[in-house]
């Protein structure tokens, strides 16, 4: 193969796996959803574990949780017996997996903390409950409108929400 092609692979894969962390997930996870994307066949476990360098328990448990997320699939291939993996390849499905996981692993517990809190001072009168209710009160406010508009991304299967995304933003 090409050198700077390889070249070109590790380095997304590296860079991949570095911008996990955003994402709320980790290295390897990442950077096994970084060999998936790119790679022009599903492979198997051996396969991901070989590129990687990586034991077969954090293969098989990051490729579980991917498969979790819906940012990958197990493939059958005929005439095997071990488990594939592909990635999904289009871009705004990916996107928009990884807005509905994050919506449901970080803002949902959130919005139920926050819940929470405004119960149990919303009936109090001191100034201070009251103080602290509004504020928590506008908290949820905005994290609901955050998590609405992450809501409708993760349902969208077109990318009819990209646009209008964009012309808000020019």
């Amino acid at each position: 193969m090409n050198k700077n092609y390889l070249a070109a692979r590790q380095n997304f894969i590296a860079q991949w796996g570095a911008m996990g962390s955003a994402w709320g997930i980790n290295k390897t996870m990442a950077q096994i959803h970084a060999l998936l994307m790119i790679s022009p066949a599903p492979l198997n476990t051996d396969e991901v574990m070989d590129e990687l360098d990586i034991s077969r328990g954090s293969a098989n448990t990051n490729l579980r949780e991917l498969v979790n997320w819906g940012l990958i699939r197990p493939v059958l291939q005929k005439g095997e017996r071990k488990e594939y993996f592909e990635s999904e390849k289009d871009v705004w499905k990916m996107f928009c997996c990884i807005a509905r996981e994050r919506k449901r692993r970080e803002l949902d517990p959130i919005v139920a903390a926050l819940e929470g809190c405004r119960q149990q001072t919303e009936s109090l009168s001191d100034a201070h409950s009251r103080e602290f209710t509004k504020t928590v009160g506008e908290l949820l406010d905005f994290v609901g409108v955050v998590s609405g508009a992450l809501e409708k991304i993760g349902r969208s299967e077109q990318s009819i929400v990209l646009p209008m995304m964009l012309k808000l933003m020019q």
